[in-house]
Protein backbone atom coordinates (compact mmCIF):
# COMPACT_ATOMS: atom_id res chain seq x y z
CA UNK A 1 0.00 0.00 0.00
CA UNK A 2 1.35 3.42 -0.83
CA UNK A 3 1.86 5.97 1.89
CA UNK A 4 -1.15 8.13 2.78
CA UNK A 5 -1.03 11.53 1.18
CA UNK A 6 -1.45 14.73 3.19
CA UNK A 7 -4.87 15.46 1.73
CA UNK A 8 -7.43 12.68 1.47
CA UNK A 9 -8.43 13.51 -2.07
CA UNK A 10 -8.74 11.29 -5.07
CA UNK A 11 -9.59 7.64 -5.02
CA UNK A 12 -8.14 4.24 -4.25
CA UNK A 13 -8.11 1.29 -6.63
CA UNK A 14 -8.28 -1.82 -4.45
CA UNK A 15 -7.64 -5.35 -5.80
CA UNK A 16 -8.09 -8.56 -3.81
CA UNK A 17 -4.92 -10.61 -4.38
CA UNK A 18 -5.11 -13.15 -1.51
CA UNK A 19 -7.99 -15.41 -0.50
CA UNK A 20 -10.03 -14.89 2.66
CA UNK A 21 -10.26 -18.66 3.25
CA UNK A 22 -8.79 -19.49 6.63
CA UNK A 23 -8.74 -15.85 7.72
CA UNK A 24 -10.68 -14.43 10.67
CA UNK A 25 -14.32 -13.74 9.89
CA UNK A 26 -13.98 -9.98 10.45
CA UNK A 27 -11.36 -9.78 7.68
CA UNK A 28 -13.70 -11.55 5.25
CA UNK A 29 -16.49 -9.17 6.20
CA UNK A 30 -14.19 -6.19 5.62
CA UNK A 31 -13.32 -7.49 2.16
CA UNK A 32 -17.05 -7.83 1.35
CA UNK A 33 -17.80 -4.38 2.76
CA UNK A 34 -15.31 -2.90 0.33
CA UNK A 35 -17.22 -4.58 -2.49
CA UNK A 36 -14.59 -7.18 -3.34
CA UNK A 37 -16.24 -10.44 -4.35
CA UNK A 38 -13.53 -12.72 -5.75
CA UNK A 39 -9.79 -12.91 -6.31
CA UNK A 40 -8.37 -10.29 -8.68
CA UNK A 41 -11.61 -8.27 -8.43
CA UNK A 42 -10.90 -4.53 -8.45
CA UNK A 43 -13.01 -1.69 -7.08
CA UNK A 44 -12.50 2.05 -6.82
CA UNK A 45 -13.37 3.73 -3.54
CA UNK A 46 -12.98 7.31 -2.31
CA UNK A 47 -9.80 8.06 -0.42
CA UNK A 48 -11.22 8.84 3.01
CA UNK A 49 -10.26 7.75 6.54
CA UNK A 50 -12.97 5.06 6.78
CA UNK A 51 -11.85 3.32 3.60
CA UNK A 52 -8.18 3.73 4.57
CA UNK A 53 -8.90 2.04 7.91
CA UNK A 54 -10.61 -0.88 6.18
CA UNK A 55 -7.71 -1.26 3.76
CA UNK A 56 -5.19 -1.15 6.62
CA UNK A 57 -7.02 -3.98 8.36
CA UNK A 58 -6.71 -6.27 5.31
CA UNK A 59 -3.50 -4.86 3.83
CA UNK A 60 -2.02 -8.39 3.58
CA UNK A 61 -4.90 -9.45 1.27
CA UNK A 62 -5.14 -6.50 -1.11
CA UNK A 63 -3.12 -4.36 -3.49
CA UNK A 64 -3.89 -0.63 -3.43
CA UNK A 65 -3.18 2.13 -5.95
CA UNK A 66 -3.86 5.82 -5.39
CA UNK A 67 -5.70 7.55 -8.22
CA UNK A 68 -5.62 11.28 -8.86
CA UNK A 69 -9.36 11.69 -9.38
CA UNK A 70 -12.27 10.71 -7.19
CA UNK A 71 -14.25 7.61 -8.08
CA UNK A 72 -17.79 8.15 -9.32
CA UNK A 73 -20.11 7.64 -6.38
CA UNK A 74 -23.48 7.17 -8.07
CA UNK A 75 -22.51 5.89 -11.50
CA UNK A 76 -25.24 3.90 -13.20
CA UNK A 77 -24.29 0.31 -13.98
CA UNK A 78 -23.87 -0.56 -17.64
CA UNK A 79 -26.94 -1.74 -19.51
CA UNK A 80 -26.72 -5.52 -19.59
CA UNK A 81 -30.09 -6.30 -21.09
CA UNK A 82 -29.93 -8.76 -23.94
CA UNK A 83 -31.93 -8.33 -27.10
CA UNK A 84 -33.54 -11.31 -28.73
CA UNK A 85 -32.20 -12.23 -32.10
CA UNK A 86 -34.57 -13.50 -34.70
CA UNK A 87 -33.67 -16.56 -36.65
CA UNK A 88 -32.86 -16.08 -40.29
CA UNK A 89 -35.80 -16.90 -42.52
CA UNK A 90 -38.54 -16.34 -39.94
CA UNK A 91 -40.95 -13.46 -39.95
CA UNK A 92 -42.68 -11.56 -37.25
Amino acid sequence: MSEPSNGATGALRITLVRSTIGRPKDQGLTVRALGLRRLHHTVERPNDPAIRGMVTKIRHLVQVEELATAAPTDAAPPDTTKTRRRRAGTEG
